[in-house]
């Protein structure tokens, strides 16, 4: 299990817990009934938004926001909790209209629904291991998925997200998907400061896993030896920015998902160069263009069943929340590529 000092508070309640002579199954019945309420809650509105869609008709898929305000996976910084409710405010912000760059209309619920947040801090303040929460969380994204004609849409939280909802998604779909990554970071360390679950080891465990067939990261600035290694273990296919210029005709003109369950876009906001999105943890200077992101997007041939955006970190969002915006943006495009 990972997060250092903040990541702390849990294992001290349980420890009051112990020394007030609780019962492990006290405590484990506690735990159960936070977590049963916790996916009810999700599964309840995913239901209502679901309901209405059907009745509309025509939707065959529609996106739908789920936040996963995690962030004591972060190696850094762990701000990234803080994210959903931002980017929500963001993306209904009057100083924007509610289209996408080819005219669907957020507002209209056959585009877009939001089934709100899986209560990580409540859950983590019972007592609640990593473990368990990541099964949490993927529990939550098959909850969503299992209500046509929704697909999730996934406000992060750090990236170690990605791990539960890939899974998710693999499994609830029946085999495995291609994931289209952008980063600065390929994310695939084997276990990073002893956290195997760190934001640094999530594509990792979904390559482990068998839960991606094809796993295409873009926008790579700050990659290590050990980077490259797992990378060529698993497979990936790695494209750095110091050779984007020969690569961009390529990666704007992408086809992914033949001969496998979909595709999957996980957008980390430090892909872009911190001109763009200085609200981020890990601020690596080099990096894409926000219409380098939107091309490679909007460009994309494949059915994208799921997607995730991550490591918007409001607490370094100084700039007016120009960040927000950026991220309340990829989640607009994002949804276009969704819902049909």
């Amino acid at each position: 299990m990972g997060g250092a000092a903040a990541g702390t508070k849990w294992i001290h309640h349980i420890q009051r817990l112990s020394a007030a002579k609780v019962s492990a199954e006290a405590v484990e019945r506690g735990q159960s009934r936070v977590i049963d309420a916790s996916l009810t809650l999700i599964r309840e509105r995913a239901k209502l938004k679901a309901e209405l869609l059907r009745a509309l008709g025509g939707v065959k898929a529609s996106a739908s926001l789920l936040g996963v305000p995690l962030g004591h996976n972060s190696s850094f910084l762990q701000g990234p909790a803080f994210a959903p409710p931002r980017i929500r405010e963001a993306i209904w912000c009057g100083s924007t209209n509610s289209s996408t760059e080819e005219g669907k209309e957020l507002n209209d619920p056959r585009v877009l629904t939001d089934v709100g947040d899986v209560p990580i801090h409540e859950i983590r303040d019972c007592g609640v291991e990593d473990d368990r929460l990541m099964h949490v969380i993927s529990e939550s994204v098959k909850t969503v998925m299992e209500e046509e004609p929704l697909r999730p849409l996934v406000l992060g939280g750090d990236h170690s997200i990605s791990y539960p909802v890939v899974r998710a998604v693999s499994e609830k779909l029946g085999g495995p998907v291609d994931i289209l990554h952008l980063d600065a970071h390929p994310d695939i360390y084997d276990c990073f400061e002893g956290n195997t679950y760190s934001h640094a080891s999530s594509f990792a465990r979904i390559m482990e896993g068998g839960y991606a067939r094809r796993l295409l990261q873009v926008g790579l600035r700050s990659i290590t030896k050990e980077g490259r290694e797992q990378g060529k273990r698993f497979g990936v296919e790695q494209y750095e920015m110091r050779t984007f210029s020969k690569d961009r005709e390529k990666l704007e003109n992408l086809k992914l998902g033949e001969g496998v369950k979909g595709v999957y876009v996980s957008v980390d906001v430090d892909c872009l160069d911190p001109a763009f999105a200085p609200g981020v943890s890990h601020i690596e200077p080099g990096g894409l263009s926000f219409r380098n992101v939107l091309n490679i997007l909007q460009n994309l041939q494949g059915d994208v069943v799921a997607a995730d955006v991550v490591e918007f970190n409001p607490q370094r969002d100084t700039v007016d929340g120009m960040t927000a915006m950026v991220a309340a943006k990829l989640v607009r495009e994002l949804t276009a590529k969704i819902s049909k």
